[in-house]
């Protein structure tokens, strides 16, 4: 079963910070990627925009090299790599100045999307903005896409909106978070809202409790400087892992509409309880053989930074009332793993007797790697002897279910650009959500910094601090294994 690729129309597309980091990993490479799926045809321009002094030919050398190094198997298709480098453009700016801005007004075309790619500082935001519409090629129909972090907190997450809705409406503004662009994560909603088998037990019924885990194996490395002044926090919990928790926790939308669907995350993110300073426990990793410690790969050795979080919220509404929700986040843990599984409760009462145990069914949506869902189901054990139950998954990894074919699902980033050349937001953060996860997060971090705790130490390669394990334990629960 192919996946069908519908094309987008023709676009010119302005990546500012075109030569940093993340345009050289992420979003050449997915353009490429589309490129040769044939999603991207016709008259198409690709318009890098940086503070470097670059001539054409050295900025496409550096765009080949960045798709060689990050591009995939489609490296190898000469002939692909030479006609998409013929859509690319290179412009030196100054996003602060006029320099610049006559030459990338020139390459803008007025019967074609405009889309503009913030991938800078979110101090340049406003400056950006504000230029486009001064040399005149913004309009209504023109998208911008920005990056996180929107925002530190609550403040200057809402000066950020302010400075953008000055230039751009609503409508036009693209708040990418990558992990919504994940296959798996979008079948979240395919899950719940396309089976009837799930729907009437995802309540606080018949759900005992749901775990949402991201984890990774690997430290701070080459970001400590960013990281050591966001920190777990503000780097997972309050973006990507408050999107997983709405999606598992919304009401099903009037329809599959961007609006329709963010307004039913922004109902779950105010019905949050705020977390008590007894449910949340916060880590720092420590030094395990030839691996460092996280204060000297962020060089400071009074840093009181988390690398990781575990707590337990709560959502106060008809559907999960008293059922928690524990998530959890480190770096440096046993293994690199991403799932969500959702815990249903003991059969009302067991026809079998003590000696068969206690079985509950589980249902587990990997997100990486290994991408894939897992149903956990009670059987009676084969063999004589009387009645004795184990459990036994029923197992959907997409590379086996769908063929290698169908589980090369395209990057994030690869579906999430193209969103934005479609006008589709549905996958994208709206402001006023935005502000009500960090209204909901900044209050935790404000307890951090008044008790001036150190976060718990926790071996590199375990599975966090033992108090995350105590979060659990004193509720007669148990984090699951971490595993790929």
């Amino acid at each position: 079963m192919a996946s069908r690729v519908i094309p987008v129309e023709p676009f010119d597309l302005v990546i500012f910070g075109g030569t940093g980091d993340l345009a050289r990993r992420k979003i050449w490479p997915a353009l490429f990627r589309r490129f040769v799926a044939g999603q991207i045809e016709g008259d198409v321009r690709l318009i890098g925009a940086a503070r470097g002094d670059m001539d054409s030919t050295a900025f496409k050398g550096f765009v080949k090299t960045a798709i060689l190094k990050h591009g995939g198997e489609e490296t190898g298709l000469e002939e692909d790599l030479s006609a998409f480098l013929g859509m690319v453009h290179y412009v030196t700016l100054d996003a602060r100045g006029d320099g610049g801005w006559g030459e990338l007004a020139g390459l803008m075309r007025s019967d074609r999307i405009r889309a503009f790619y913030f991938s800078v500082a979110p101090s340049l935001f406003g400056d950006l903005a504000m230029r486009l519409h001064l040399h005149g090629m913004a309009d209504e129909t023109s998208r911008i896409v920005v990056e996180k972090p929107f925002g530190r907190d609550l403040e200057t997450a809402r000066d950020l909106n302010r400075v953008l809705a000055l230039h751009f409406d609503e409508s036009q503004i693209y708040r990418i978070d990558h992990y919504l662009g994940k296959e798996t994560v979008q079948n979240l909603m395919a899950i719940r809202f396309g089976n009837v088998l799930f729907e009437p037990l995802w309540n606080s019924q018949y759900v005992d409790h749901i775990q949402i885990t991201v984890a990774e194996s690997v430290g701070v490395g080459g970001r400590g400087d960013y990281y050591d002044k966001s920190g777990a926090m503000r780097d997972m919990v309050q973006n990507h892992m408050m999107q997983l928790l709405c999606l598992i926790a919304m009401e099903p939308p009037a329809k599959f509409d961007p609006d329709a669907v963010r307004d039913e995350k922004l109902k779950v993110i105010r019905a949050l309880d705020p977390v008590r300073g007894a449910d949340v426990v916060r880590g720092q990793y420590e030094a395990q053989g030839d691996r460092p410690d996280y204060r000297t790969q962020v060089e400071d050795p009074e840093s009181t930074t988390e690398s990781f979080v575990a707590l337990k919220a709560l959502i106060s509404n008809w559907r999960w009332a008293g059922t928690p929700f524990y998530l959890r986040t480190g770096k440096r843990l046993r293994d690199r793993a991403s799932e969500i599984a959702v815990v249903f409760k003991d059969a009302p009462h067991s026809i079998f007797g003590a000696d068969a145990g206690r079985h509950r069914n589980i249902l587990t949506i990997r997100l990486q790697p290994n991408e894939g869902i897992e149903l956990g189901v009670t059987i009676k054990e084969p063999g004589p002897g009387g009645m004795r139950l184990i459990d036994v998954p029923l197992d959907m990894t997409f590379a086996e279910a769908l063929g290698p074919e169908d589980s090369d699902f395209p990057d994030a980033y690869e579906r999430l650009i193209m969103d934005v050349i479609r006008g589709n937001q549905t996958l994208f953060m709206r402001g006023d959500e935005v502000e009500a996860a960090w209204a909901w997060t900044d209050p935790i971090i404000a307890d951090w910094a008044e008790s001036a705790a150190a976060p718990m130490p926790y071996v590199s390669g375990s599975s966090g601090p033992d108090e995350a394990l105590m979060l659990m334990h004193r509720d007669g629960r148990r984090w699951r294994e971490i595993k790929p």
